[in-house]
């Protein structure tokens, strides 16, 4: 399986962006605003076989010593082929010397331990909808 990474968001199919989120489950926006959001990161990767998107991932970050890590990614048809990992390593390779705060979906945890992520304690989050947020499973209710 021949899979290229890209670090640019030249020529990427936002349709295609959107339906690899909605199928892991993530970002549910509209393919012109996951553009924006993935045009005003700091670091981009997309995981590419025939020009089609099967992976991503973004950093936000000040270049210094923080960065956030969103939008992670691989279609399922995909996962397990280690696409997972060429992005988690494209992505912290660009952010060497940062601390980085990792927003994961609910059951993914032990794959972001693999790369030394822990769980914080301090974590916070405001949602624009809370009450879906929870159902998903994002919120925590055990404090």
């Amino acid at each position: 399986m021949s899979i290229s990474l890209q670090s640019d968001c030249l020529n990427i199919d936002w349709r295609e962006v959107y339906h690899l989120l909605q199928e892991a489950g993530l970002a549910t926006y509209p393919p012109q605003t996951l553009q924006r959001a993935f045009e005003n990161s700091y670091a981009v990767v997309f995981a590419l076989k025939d020009s089609r998107v099967i992976g991503s991932g973004r950093a936000l970050s000040d270049g210094a010593y923080q960065a956030a890590f969103y939008d992670c990614a691989v279609l399922p048809d995909y996962q397990g082929k280690g696409i997972e990992r060429m992005i988690m390593d494209d992505i912290l390779k660009r952010m060497a010397g940062c601390n980085i705060i990792l927003y994961a979906s609910p059951g993914k945890e032990a794959f972001y331990e693999q790369f030394s992520f822990k769980r914080m304690r301090t974590g916070m989050a405001l949602f624009l909808n809370q009450e879906l947020m929870e159902q998903r499973g994002f919120i925590a209710r055990d404090y």
